[in-house]
């Protein structure tokens, strides 16, 4: 799988598309569609499934040195505002600001990020560490894994300094009973 071909097939999703749009019209620092509703939406693609198929959210990264809950919240509602029409759970962070919080609510310690991208490396599986973006020419893709294990179906673990085997066999499990086809790669 090319890259044009992942997010020929994420795009095909129509809320994935509306969402980048928005994200883009907003002009949010350092904005992203991120990990699974990317992932999942070209795995329904590959399986034949309803585009939105098992998926249960929609996640924004974005990155504002503004690391008050304030400012978080009212992005969080001005998205939830402009998207109330998607009818869908859309979960918005500031991944400026992720570290004051993830260590109480985990239980792991979880570093200062200087990036969304630095985020989106963080995630429990490699084959998830993706995001899109809009910019003025275009979409842009992040994706330091590629693409094969999304073709290929498989999930791999992401081992980081805040790596949880029982989060990531919590969401391996989910993801193998919707996608059956799902190879899982255990945590060691």
């Amino acid at each position: 799988m090319t890259q044009d071909d992942f997010l020929a097939a994420t795009l095909r999703n129509p809320a994935n598309r509306a969402i980048i749009d928005e994200l883009f019209a907003m002009a949010l620092p350092d904005a992203w569609l991120v990990s699974g509703c990317l992932v999942q939406s070209a795995w329904n693609v590959l399986t034949d499934r309803p585009i939105d198929y098992g998926i249960s959210d929609y996640d924004v990264f974005y990155f504002d040195p503004d690391t008050s809950w304030e400012a978080e919240d009212a992005v969080i509602r001005a998205l939830q505002a402009r998207l109330a029409h998607l009818g869908l759970k859309i979960e918005a962070r500031n991944q400026a600001r992720v570290h004051l919080w993830y260590g109480e609510k985990h239980g792991l310690p979880y570093p200062a990020l200087a990036s969304s991208t630095d985020g989106i490396d963080r995630f429990l599986s490699t084959t998830t560490r993706i995001g899109i973006r809009r910019n003025a020419q275009g979409y842009e893709v992040y994706a330091p894994n590629g693409f094969d294990d999304v073709a290929e179906m498989i999930v791999r673990p992401n081992i980081t300094a805040n790596f949880s085997p029982v989060n990531y066999a919590t969401k391996a499990a989910r993801w193998k009973a919707l996608w059956p086809e799902v190879t899982l790669v255990a945590a060691h």
